[in-house]
């Protein structure tokens, strides 16, 4: 039985761990935190009084490596998808309200429906999505379709931040194009949103651990790698600072890190190297609004809140490619995201708790140079493979792009033990 070393557990290397405990690998997963999850995670917040996300991640039927992943870890259940393809919107300068409601099926006659598409454009503008499937290197999102300003606005600018978290000026064109063939190009029933019942940790990550448990992997939290030692062309220790792991001849080493640590650990593997926000802010609802039925998600266009979602007593906004607001003090950026909740949803005017969490550096600034500076799972070294939302996966840094990471660097170094 093959030893393969995993360093990193979000979700790129629990996806990575699994594939290759399942393919019979002894699977040694090192993780420098002191749970596994990375950006994805959930934790009790005090100041709430109850579960919250770290983050907000919209995740769809569609989305078929985190199928995957569920079924392996049998956590299918909690994290049904929506019956129906449906993603309301609200205009805050205008009032307006519509919905996408792709239909079933790959023939995409939603667009010629009115109260499916977005609200004041027509099927023929929608159908300039086709543009994408021809954009240059170089293109980014505005380049294809600024032209047509209020489908820009309602439409093309909120699915790039919210996808590509990177102002659609600078997003690569090139990018949104999979995302649209896999989901849209698949029907309504791939589009239908993912929601956890409890958690992104309780749904993605706990069942995940426990798989890995399952078959006998050794799962080593506090460990952070500082240092990889190469010869003759393949890696041959990972040092943790108080513990130096030996590499045989036989054995891999998958590295699931951020970019930043990847590159700082081996400078000569080319990573993206600019970086944007994204902001989260969670707020208990006042018990006077407990009982108003929310949708589970709300697109916002015109407002600081981009997204929000509502799970149980809470309700989340996203802000995606956030630099703008990223260093604002919490209580600032609290106060205009739910002055637009309760423009959106009526709530009440008192700002109720909350909690604001900023990742500053979310996701690599997927931009055209980006795109050309994302590796692939192989390496130099013919032992060592690199997995994560910033390899070169052919998909955006979301959560379904760092699970085929884990997969396709699994597959590699699978091939390589095989040899």
């Amino acid at each position: 039985m093959a030893q393969v070393h995993v360093v990193g557990a979000g979700m790129a290397g629990l996806a990575a761990a699994l594939r290759l405990s399942a393919g019979g690998h002894a699977v040694a997963l090192y993780e420098g935190a002191g749970q596994a999850g990375g950006r994805c995670r959930s934790f009790h917040d005090e100041t709430l009084g109850c579960v919250i996300d770290n983050g907000n991640h919209l995740m769809l039927a569609g989305n078929t490596a985190i199928a995957a992943l569920l079924d392996e870890t049998g956590a299918a259940d909690s994290l049904p998808a929506a019956a129906e393809a449906v993603i309301p919107f609200v205009d805050l300068d205008t009032g307006e309200r519509w919905a996408i409601r792709p239909n079933d099926g790959r023939l995409p006659w939603w667009i010629f429906a009115p109260d499916r598409r977005t609200l004041g454009s027509s099927a023929w503008e929608h159908l300039a999505a086709l543009r994408l499937a021809w954009a240059g290197a170089d293109a980014t999102v505005a380049d294809l379709f600024a032209g047509n300003p209020a489908l820009y606005r309602r439409f093309w600018r909120p699915l790039t931040i919210a996808i590509l978290n990177t102002p659609p000026e600078e997003a690569a064109a090139r990018l949104l194009w999979p995302v649209l063939v896999e989901i849209f190009g698949r029907g309504g029933a791939a589009c239908r949103p993912r929601f956890a019942r409890e958690g992104l940790s309780q749904s993605l990550v706990d069942p995940a651990v426990a798989t890995l448990h399952g078959r006998g992997a050794a799962i080593r939290f506090n460990r952070r790698l500082r240092h990889v030692a190469a010869e003759g062309g393949a890696v041959r220790s990972l040092d943790f600072g108080d513990e130096t792991v030996a590499v045989g001849p036989g054995e891999a080493v998958v590295l699931a890190l951020s970019a930043p640590s990847a590159a700082a650990l081996l400078p000569s593997i080319p990573a993206p190297d600019r970086f944007h926000p994204i902001v989260n802010i969670h707020f208990r609802l006042p018990a006077e609004a407990a009982g108003t039925p929310l949708p589970p998600i709300l697109g916002i266009v015109g407002g600081t809140a981009e997204w929000a979602f509502a799970r149980g007593p809470v309700v989340s906004v996203t802000i995606s490619a956030a630099d703008a607001l990223v260093d604002d003090p919490a209580e600032a950026i609290a106060e205009a995201a739910w002055g637009d909740l309760r423009r959106a949803l009526a709530l009440p005017a008192a700002l109720p708790p909350y909690r604001v969490i900023k990742e500053k550096r979310a996701t690599f600034a997927q931009t055209p140079a980006a795109e050309r500076r994302r590796p692939p799972a192989s390496t130099n070294f013919r032992n060592l493979f690199l997995a994560g939302d910033w390899t070169d996966t052919g998909l955006p840094a979301t959560i379904e792009g760092a699970v085929r990471s884990g997969f396709r660097a699994a597959s590699a170094a699978a091939a390589f033990l095989y040899r």
